[in-house]
C-alpha cells in the first residue's frame, strides 16, 4: 500500500464490513493507447457513500494510505484503489473479516496470483484460461443491479485470451 500505517484488527474489521456492505471489487479491461496491445487489465476496490456522509471514506483512505476520492454527479462519493498488487495486499488484510465477498475475493486471488508470475503477454494459454475461469467465477458471486450483457462478457474474455 502507499505509506504504511499500523492498523488494528478492529480497523481491518470495520473496513472489511464497509466493503461487504457499501463496496465493490472489480476487474475491468481498460483501453490504453500507451501499450502495444491497446488494452490492460485493472483490478479495483471501490467504497461508496452518500456525499453527505463521506467522512468514513477519508478515514479509510487515511488508514490504508492509498487510493483516491471522487465525488460523482449523482451525490455519491467513491474511494478507489487500483492495481492488482495493491488490491491483493489490501484484500489479504481484509480477507479474515469479510463475510459476503469472501468467495469473490478467493477467485480474484487466483487470477492475481497468476498475473504476479510474469507479464500477461508472457503467460501461457493455460494460465490465461485459468484467469478467465477465475474471473467468470468471481463475477457470478457479484451482486448486480442489472443484468450483465453476455455478449460483452464473451468479448472481454476473448480480449484476455488475446493479450
Amino acid at each position: 500500500m502507499g505509506r504504511q500505517i499500523k492498523l488494528k484488527q478492529i480497523d481491518f474489521a470495520y473496513i472489511a464490513g464497509f466493503l461487504d456492505g457499501d463496496g465493490s471489487i472489480m476487474f475491468q479491461i481498460k483501453k490504453r493507447k500507451d501499450t502495444l496491445r491497446g488494452k490492460r487489465l485493472m483490478f479495483t476496490i471501490c467504497f461508496y457513500q452518500d456525499t453527505r456522509h463521506e467522512k468514513p471514506l477519508f478515514w479509510i483512505k487515511n488508514r490504508l494510505g492509498i487510493g483516491y476520492i471522487s465525488r460523482r454527479n449523482d451525490g455519491i462519493t467513491e474511494l478507489r484503489v487500483n492495481g492488482h498488487k495493491q488490491v491483493q495486499k489490501i484484500l489479504q488484510s481484509l480477507y479474515p473479516y469479510l463475510r459476503f465477498k469472501k468467495e469473490q475475493v478467493r477467485y480474484l486471488f487466483r487470477a492475481i496470483n497468476i498475473l504476479n508470475k510474469r507479464k500477461i503477454d508472457k503467460l501461457t494459454k493455460k494460465e490465461k484460461k485459468e484467469i478467465v475461469n477465475a474471473l467468470i467465477a468471481a463475477r457470478k458471486q457479484t451482486y448486480q443491479s442489472g443484468k450483465k450483457n453476455p455478449k460483452k462478457l464473451k468479448a472481454d474474455l476473448k480480449v484476455i485470451m488475446a493479450l
